[in-house]
This record gives C-alpha cells, structure tokens and sequence, in this order.
C-alpha cells in the first residue's frame, strides 16, 4: 500500500466515524490557558561576528478563550490575552548594543480548531487573525522597531487535548507580528470548562 493511499485511508476512516466519537464536545466552553513565551525576530539576518548575540526575549502568557463547539472536530474560539516579556539586562560583549526581541501586550482575535476524533489524545491544528495592543521591540543589527501600536498578528496552534473530555490541553502556539518583524512562541497546558 503506497503511502498517498494509506493517507486517504486514514483521512476517509476519520470522517466516516467521526459522528460516533466525542473528542471535542459540541456546546459552550471557556478555556483558560497559561505557559512561557518567548519572541524573537523571523527576519532572516547575517549577524557576521555577532552570531553568538542572543536577541530573544521571554515571559509570562495568559489568554482566556471562549468555545463554540460546532461540531465534535471543528469550534470557533473568540480570544483574549497577555503576553509579557523581558529580556537579561546582563551584557555579555562588552562596548555592543544589546540586541533584543519582546513583546509587552494584550491579545484578541478569532481562531479556528480542527481536531481529530479520537477520545482521551486529541491532536488538534488552530488557526486565525488578530490584533495585538501593547510594546513591541525588535532591536537587532538589522531592524530597529521599537514601538507602542496596534498590530495585527497570525496565530497559529498545535497540541493535545487530552482526558475524558479532552478538558486538559497542552500545546504550542505562534504569535506572528509581521509589522514589527518577530514572532512568539509559546508552550501552553490549558482546561476548559463547560458552560451548558
């Protein structure tokens, strides 16, 4: 069996019994999540003698989501939450800049899941738009933005929703700010609560 037909295999048994299983319950949820980001800049740079200058910057994340269970693999997930960052103020090279990459700033915006059916490990796959309100500085060899804006972001999921109910997640997130030239990541565990 090549590998494209055990692909459609796979694809076509999840959607055949997908009704008949409970990975994610249809109704009202509010999750809560909260981990450790940490942003730095996409913008590809030739550092030259500088490759050694670490220019990430790290903190707290927090976001509440509100959950529209429309299907048993498919919610809608309006957002809101906090990212705040800093970075070590100890200079490694002496007589440079500090290079550094963080984000101070409150979250909001739409996201979309997919997550397969299966009971008790969930993968699931998000996807949406935003908007971030907050500081943002990319200070590389390269770029110099530093600024307190409005900006749109992408955000961008993968996990585990994992228990009985799926009610306890573990995941990794992206926050792409493409304005300011940088990014977050983030590692998350999050519970969501019913409402209904």
């Amino acid at each position: 069996m090549t590998l494209t037909l055990r692909y459609f295999t796979a694809i076509m048994f999840t959607l055949l019994f997908s009704s008949h299983s409970k990975a994610q319950t249809m109704g009202n949820f509010i999750k809560a999540s909260i981990g450790y980001g940490s942003s730095s800049s996409y913008y590809i740079e030739d550092y030259g003698s500088q490759e050694e200058v670490d220019v990430m910057g790290g903190g707290l994340y927090l976001q509440a989501e509100y959950v529209l269970g429309v299907r048993s693999w498919l919610s809608i997930r309006p957002y809101a939450g906090a990212i705040f960052e800093s970075v070590d103020k100890d200079q490694n090279i002496q007589n440079q800049p500090q290079y550094k990459v963080t984000t101070n700033a409150f979250l909001m915006g739409g996201k979309v899941r997919i997550c397969a059916p299966i009971p008790w490990v969930a993968p699931f796959i998000e996807g949406g738009i935003g908007t971030s309100i907050g500081k943002f500085e990319t200070f590389t060899p390269n770029i110099n933005f530093n600024k307190s804006d409005v900006l749109l972001h992408i955000p961008f999921s993968i996990g585990l929703a994992l228990g009985r109910k799926n009610s306890l997640e573990i995941g990794i997130s992206g926050y792409f700010h493409p304005a300011a030239k940088q990014s977050t990541g983030v590692f998350a565990i999050g519970y969501s609560i019913p409402l209904d």
